[in-house]
């Protein structure tokens, strides 16, 4: 992989941290992972966990899957002596971290590094004088579909399709072959620097997290880095320059600047700029050249009001760039990740137009420290500027959020409807019953028509604000034929001494219908053609997801307002579809629609077999629009936003939702 961006996404719901008191005062004040603490991180996971509560030969053979899945998920370096060697080392591994004998970990690695310069002397060898590329090459590349190689033959065998695929990639960028050549040899020899500098603390980080990913797929440990990087996100700030990094080919190079950033407000650095050096206040400037992305961003972060250097690389026609920025560290909030309102101008005929509000909500963000920022209060002041704007309908876009905060998702419901039960969340004692989670505020922020868009990756806490709303018949529900399927809590917990968290599923949830939301998500009411409908995506399609269950229903009446102030039409089964057959007319004449149901078909033809024939015909494409993306200005990236078929169509239901509504009902619609 040539490009691995730092963006940090959280499908877990996350609830407040509770420290793991217990093993507080067996843990020593030096922060770093010991093999000694292993067992009693494992603890804390078992003693919370919804489901499993003790260590067993079942887990002990996910534990081990895991881990042989992390070493080489690819199975491109390792072959089947290699992973049956690796198992016989992991057996009864539970007791060997309990007699603190972690060296398997180690023995693995060693094996792993063997393997990855074996591969790296042969890619060498094979990108030879002789070499000759091949784009009529073919070859299964989903891991999930395929065996780990015989033996260093067959493996070897597999990296030269392997190799002409890299060599496409790069080709597709109009770069010549020898440039090309070379830029795939340099990616086996970082391979091999990578895996040598793996440090004990990143093995021991990794084994629990492959434990942690052996009991359910939303469950993993966060390491001190990992940790960090999901508060930044939960709280959408962080102090530092205000730009989003990649690694590609070796450099650490700028995707973004964020407005409003140190970066930004310089304007001495630009998309696509590399970074090769970086120096704080005083000192000496340190080459970061082939260093990790992760070790790269610490050096570059700091606290407000303190300096950093960089030494910059830039293309400068046919030559290169090179010079230094000094910047000064500070408070970056990440307004993107925020939620936004846009209007826009409907045509409903006979000359009339319809203000209606599109929500771009990407996640439920929460910073938990008093006073802290969250998406609940952000939503309810764009509700309240959609009235002041005297919009008569809004769509809330959920297409591409992954969830958040289990707290703000149901404050959040509850802006739609006065009060009532929103979620219930089962735990692992089942006969103390469900915990149920409801709205108390007695407002109803907006009482118009309402439509949500979701997609196949709409989850979590998305599925909790799209199942309830559907429940009370409050919203038209469009978009993917139903959400990502992801029914179940997640709380995360910090370990003493700074070694990181825990984040583990504590729960699964149910909407008021009674449904959880676990593999089969929400069923939109209008269906549209959309780029993730693929039946690999999902959560049922995940390792080790935990099964659904059914509760009876547990609707609220007091969340029916039938007249008066904050009075709100019920969504009626003839209006649902009346929706479906005017949209279905408009999907069949769209032609953006036609390209996205072209694409989900290829991608359905092409399966799980690469063709480097296609990869040099459409990664130019590609590239070529990632690249304008990265250089339009943010009312630009608005308008792109607002031109997307989905969005179009989403607003579209909602004005045929607003002429089949009774408009009385709606103080707002009366504006």
């Amino acid at each position: 992989m040539t490009s691995q961006k730092i963006t940090v996404l959280f499908a877990a719901l996350f609830l407040s941290a509770v420290p793991l008191a217990s093993v507080h005062a067996q843990l020593s004040s030096k922060s770093q992972l010991e093999c000694r603490y292993l067992p009693m991180i494992e603890e804390g996971f078992l003693r919370n966990h919804v489901k499993y509560s003790k260590r067993d030969k079942e887990l002990e053979n996910r534990v081990v899957e895991q881990y042989i899945k992390h070493l080489d998920s690819s199975k491109i370096y390792l072959v089947k002596e290699d992973v049956e060697k690796i198992k016989s080392m992991m057996s009864d591994l539970f007791e060997k971290t309990k007699a603190n004998n972690c060296a398997f970990l180690s023995d693995a690695q060693k094996i792993l590094n063997q393997r990855v310069k074996e591969r790296a002397d042969f890619a060498k060898t094979f990108l030879g004088k002789s070499y000759k590329f091949d784009s009529t090459t073919e070859f299964s590349f989903d891991p999930d579909h395929k065996d780990f190689p015989k033996d260093s033959n067959d493996a070897n065998d597999y990296l030269k399709k392997y190799i002409h695929f890299q060599i496409a990639n790069y080709l597709a960028t109009d770069m010549k072959l020898d440039e090309a050549k070379s830029n795939v040899t340099k990616t086996y020899e970082r391979s091999i620097k990578r895996n040598l500098e793996t440090k004990q603390d990143d093995l021991y980080s990794t084994y629990l997290d492959c434990f942690a990913r052996a009991l359910d797929p939303h469950s993993s440990f966060f390491s001190k880095d990992v940790l960090e990087d999901f508060e930044i996100q939960m709280r959408l700030s962080l102090e530092g320059i205000g730009a989003t990094l990649s690694s590609q080919d070796g450099f650490t190079v700028i995707e973004q600047l964020v407005p409003g950033g140190a970066a930004f407000k310089s304007s001495q650095l630009e998309p696509q700029d590399k970074i090769v050096a970086v120096g704080q206040e005083t000192g000496p400037m340190e080459n970061v050249i082939d260093m990790d992305l992760k070790d790269v961003v610490k050096k570059i972060r700091g606290k407000k009001g303190t300096k950093v250097r960089l030494t910059i690389l830039r293309k400068d026609g046919d030559g290169k760039k090179r010079f230094d920025v000094t910047l000064v560290r500070d408070k970056v909030n990440l307004d993107d990740e925020a939620a936004q309102i846009h209007f826009i101008q409907k045509d409903v005929g006979t000359g009339k137009k319809a203000k209606i509000g599109v929500i771009n909500f990407p996640s439920f963000y929460a910073d938990s420290r008093r006073g802290g920022r969250s998406s609940a209060q952000d939503l309810k002041k764009i509700i309240k500027e959609a009235r002041d704007q005297k919009a008569e309908g809004l769509v809330l876009d959920l297409s591409n959020n992954g969830g958040g905060s289990l707290e703000d998702a149901v404050k959040i419901a509850g802006l739609f409807f006065k009060t009532g039960n929103v979620v219930k969340q089962s735990s692992r004692a089942e006969e103390q019953g469900e915990q149920t989670l409801a709205d108390e505020d007695k407002e109803v922020d907006w009482a118009g028509p309402l439509v949500v868009l979701t997609s196949r990756i709409s989850a979590s806490a998305s599925e909790i604000v799209a199942g309830t709303l559907k429940d009370y018949k409050r919203a038209v529900i469009v978009g993917g034929d139903h959400t990502f399927g992801k029914g179940s809590v997640q709380s995360v917990m910090p370990i003493p001494a700074n070694l990181g968290a825990i984040k583990v599923t504590v729960g699964m949830f149910f909407v008021p219908g009674g449904e959880s939301t676990q593999h089969q998500g929400v069923d939109a009411d209008v269906v549209l053609p959309g780029p993730y409908s693929t039946d690999d995506i999902g959560e049922k399609s995940l390792d080790y997801s935990l099964p659904p269950k059914k509760l009876p229903a547990f609707l609220s009446k007091e969340a029916y307002v039938k007249e008066g102030e904050g009075s709100w039409a019920e969504i009626k089964t003839e209006w649902i579809k009346t929706l479906k057959d005017k949209s279905v007319v408009r999907v069949d004449k769209s032609e953006d629609f036609k390209k996205v149901l072209d694409e989900v078909k290829k991608a359905k033809e092409r399966g799980k077999v690469i063709k480097v024939s296609e990869v040099l015909k459409d990664k130019n494409e590609k590239d070529k629009k990632d690249k304008a993306k990265k250089k339009l200005s943010k009312d630009d990236k608005t308008k792109d936003y607002l031109k997307r078929a989905e969005i179009q169509e989403a607003t579209n239901v909602l004005l045929d939702l607003i002429q089949l509504s009774d408009a009385k009902l709606s103080p707002q619609a009366r504006n």
